[in-house]
């Protein structure tokens, strides 16, 4: 017999499908969204509706954005001679909140998995690889994750954009700023030792 009505348990369903959110919070959200005014449950629904209206893929960099092309393209005091590839639009976010890449960006919506069936064609490599022939390219910065599906496509780009004649570097990677020698992992350490610079 379900604890809560229909009405609830729907939302709370619908809410524990947000990554990051578990049972709990979904419980947690739903019940504050039921404790809020009409209005504000109203403003929310129509934010969400709104963004999925509104919101699409640049045409140049596949940020996501309500127009085109997105402000970081449009930007002409932005250093166009630098690419930086990242895997999805949320880590652009990261990058600008930081607010020292002052360059372009390109995402290619996911990494290279063979296991999962993702293969080169299935991100935008070719977008990226256009975008390089037709510009003035200097560097291209392989921002992925440090996984093996993010190394396996950093691997990829370099062997495929280096014949080019662009420099490619990769995000350097390695111990936090704080963290303790004795708590890294073996190739946190290696990646460290690698990645190690003149002082």
């Amino acid at each position: 017999m379900p604890i809560h009505s229909k009405s609830l348990e729907r939302l709370i369903s619908a809410l524990h499908r947000l990554p990051g959110i578990g049972p709990k919070s979904a419980q947690r959200l739903a019940f504050h969204i039921l404790k809020s005014s009409k209005a504000e449950a109203n403003e929310l629904a129509q934010a969400i509706l709104g963004a999925k209206e509104n919101m699409k893929s640049c045409s140049v960099c596949g940020n996501i954005t309500d127009s085109d092309p997105c402000a970081i393209c449009d930007d002409s005091t932005r250093d166009r001679s630098t690419i930086c590839v990242v895997e999805q639009p949320q880590d652009i976010f990261v990058f600008e909140k930081m607010g020292e890449y002052k360059g372009t960006y390109h995402v290619l919506m996911g990494a290279l998995s063979p296991l999962d069936g993702v293969g080169p064609d299935d991100l935008k490599i070719k977008e990226l690889v256009a975008r390089i022939q037709k510009g003035k390219i200097a560097e291209l910065i392989i921002a992925t994750n440090p996984n093996a599906e993010g190394e396996a496509t950093a691997a990829y780009l370099s062997k495929l954009i280096k014949p080019l004649g662009v420099k490619v570097t990769r995000l350097a990677q390695g111990m936090p700023m704080g963290g303790d020698l004795e708590y890294a992992d073996e190739v946190t350490l290696a990646k460290a030792l690698e990645g190690r610079r003149e002082l």
